[in-house]
Order: structure tokens, then C-alpha cells, then sequence
């Protein structure tokens, strides 16, 4: 088996979900604290499924994970457990340091005593797998080449530099104790069961709601997009074939400004599901004040694990938003069940003052 953390949030739902579609996989035990952005209802569809174990719990729980690495004995950890939001981060800090730098320390800590007690082939064969962000080598000017796996930390927010720290743990893990690990860096991810308050499902459900579509500054801060599926896919290569140690950025190959992602999203609702009034949804577009911190660009180059790995992503940005479009309108019944009263407060302190 493997152990998922973080596996009923938005990436690592999906992974769950991607891998169990394949019937030969092995099982999962899920581990997820399901804080705001967890949600059961993405895993609904494996109900009754044997190969799927969920566990109520939190990372920073030594006990708890030492408990589970003992019953089920995994043969690999994949670590999706974080604190995500930037705006989240601004407002509240410590949340972050504690999920995203204490908790990796703890899970860090039972792999390692785990590990140690590992005989022949299944200590060989251990892997721990950290998932991170791109966000942890900072913002890049219009002319600087995207993020290479050796460009210097340099984060810009409490959750970039919250990543970052968890990083190093897991670098420090690999060269002090030989703890066998592999790290992937991804740009923005995108697609469904994505929680709305990041850019894509807010303008998404925004616009079908008929409120007005908020763009922080002048709209042109510019993020690499990644389809969670391909990312899924990528994760997937890395366990099975990355090498101990490395870190490998994961990116979508697809640079876009903000506001031409929101501008494409209105387009294809024009489309789908025209306003009453026939005006484009674009009306809709209202520009706000920029948020602390904003760091303008983003770019991963993901040549290396295309080189090491043969890794490339499936979706063009043009395939992938428009069915993540497809998906909200076709599953309003998981939208309702997430946006709840506390989402809404969360808004209206974020966007509306």
C-alpha cells in the first residue's frame, strides 16, 4: 500500500481518484485533517472501495502516523498535506507554519524511524515523495528564464516561505540521514474539485452567480497553468522512477496572465452557458487592489523529467481549462456542498473590503 497525505484536498483528490482508476493499483490509506479546502465529497465515488482506507487525522500526529506506518505497513508516503492559500497565508501565518513546516518535520520523523526498522528489498524500495510549489523560487521579471530545479529559494509570502522550509527538511532528511526521497515543485494547478476561492473556480462560479469577477492589480501577473490530471501523471513517474534526492519541477508549458485566464473562462461560458442577456460574461470583470507580496511571474521549465523521465503534459491550457469549465456546470451538487457560510465570510473579507 501507499500512504496519501492530504489526499481529500484538491491535488490530492485527484491523485487518489487517478489512482485507483486503475484496478490493478495498490491500495491507499488516505490520510487527510479535512480543514476547510478537504472535502469527503470528492471521494465519494469510491465508496465501498477496499482499496481505499480513510483516516481522520493530521500530520503533525506522531502517534497517529506511527501507528498507521506499523498496521499497513506502506511502501511509500506521498506528502499533499498543506496549507495552500497565499491570501489565507497573509491573514493567518501560523496555520502554515505549523501544517506546512512543523507537520512535515513530524511525518519526516516517522518515515525515518520507520525506514530504519526496514530489512532488505522493502528498505530498498521505500520512498518518501514531497509535493511542493513552484512559489518557493520567488517572482521572475518578463525576460528571466523560467525556474530551473537550481534556482535559489526566494519566497515572497508566509505559505511560499512555509514550502520552502518544508523543502530543506526534506532535503536534510535525504543527505543527513539517507531517508529516500524525491521532491516535485509544480506550477498553478488546475482542473475539478478544485476549492473556489482560488483564481479559476471563483471566476467559474462568480460568473455563473452573477457577481462581479475580482482581478487583482492590473491582471497581469503571469502563472504557468497545470492540468491536475497531467500533474497527477507526473507524480506518479517521479515515484516510481525519480532519483533519490532530486527535486523535479513539474509545469504545464502554458505562461498566462490573470487576466487572460479569466477573459478565456468568460469566453467559454459565452459559449456554454450564455448570460440571460446575451452580454459577455466579461462585464463581470472588476479590477481590485493588489494583494501584499503579489510576485508577478511564474514559469517552470520542466525539461528535466521530460529528459530523465519522458514525461510530458497531456493537456494544452486550451483542452484543460475548457474542461474544467465543462466539469463545474456538469457537478453543481458538489459545488453547493463546498460553498459553505464560512466560505462566503472568507470572500467578503478577502475581495468585498
Amino acid at each position: 500500500m501507499v500512504l496519501v497525505t492530504g489526499g481529500a484536498g484538491f491535488i490530492g483528490g485527484n491523485f487518489v481518484l487517478h489512482w485507483l482508476s486503475d484496478m490493478s493499483a495498490e491500495g491507499i490509506i488516505n490520510l487527510d485533517k479535512l480543514t476547510y479546502a478537504g472535502n469527503l465529497a470528492t471521494l465519494a465515488s469510491l465508496e465501498g472501495d477496499s482499496r481505499h482506507i480513510f483516516i481522520h487525522g493530521d500530520i503533525g500526529d506522531q502517534d497517529l502516523i506511527g501507528k498507521l506506518l506499523q498496521e499497513y505497513k506502506p511502501r511509500a508516503i506521498i506528502n499533499f498535506a498543506a496549507e495552500s492559500h497565499v491570501d489565507r497565508s497573509i491573514h493567518g501565518p501560523a496555520d502554515f507554519i505549523q501544517t506546512n513546516v512543523v507537520g512535515t518535520f513530524n511525518l519526516l520523523e516517522c518515515a525515518r524511524e520507520y525506514w530504519s526498522a526496514l530489512q532488505g528489498s522493502e528498505k530498498e524500495q521505500f520512498r518518501f515523495h514531497h509535493v511542493s510549489t513552484d512559489e518557493v523560487y520567488g517572482s521572475l521579471a518578463d525576460s528571466d528564464h523560467a525556474f530551473r530545479e537550481t534556482n535559489p529559494y526566494e519566497p515572497n509570502s508566509p505559505y511560499s516561505a512555509s514550502k520552502a522550509a518544508s523543502d530543506h527538511l526534506v532535503r536534510a532528511w535525504f543527505h543527513t540521514y539517507g531517508l529516500p526521497v524525491v521532491t516535485t515543485n509544480c506550477s498553478n494547478n488546475y482542473g475539478p474539485y478544485h476549492f473556489p476561492e482560488k483564481l479559476i473556480p471563483l471566476i467559474i462560479l462568480n460568473a455563473l452567480d452573477g457577481k462581479l469577477l475580482p482581478v487583482y492589480g492590473d491582471g497581469q501577473q503571469i502563472r504557468d497553468w497545470l492540468y491536475v490530471g497531467d500533474h497527477c501523471s507526473a507524480i506518479r513517474e517521479v515515484l516510481a522512477n525519480g532519483r533519490l534526492g532530486e527535486t523535479y519541477n513539474i509545469g504545464g508549458w502554458n505562461e498566462k496572465a490573470n487576466l487572460e485566464v479569466v477573459n478565456t473562462i468568460c469566453k467559454i461560458l459565452d459559449e456554454l452557458k450564455p448570460r440571460t442577456d446575451k452580454k459577455s460574461y466579461a462585464v463581470q470583470i472588476a479590477f481590485i487592489k493588489d494583494r501584499p507580496g503579489h510576485d508577478r511571474r511564474y514559469a517552470i521549465d520542466a525539461g528535466k523529467i521530460e529528459k530523465e523521465l519522458g514525461w510530458r503534459p497531456a493537456e494544452t491550457f486550451d483542452t484543460g481549462i475548457r474542461k474544467t469549465v465543462q466539469w463545474y456546470l456538469d457537478n453543481p451538487a458538489w459545488v453547493q456542498g463546498v460553498v459553505t457560510g464560512s466560505y462566503h465570510d472568507w470572500l467578503e473579507k478577502q475581495y468585498l473590503n
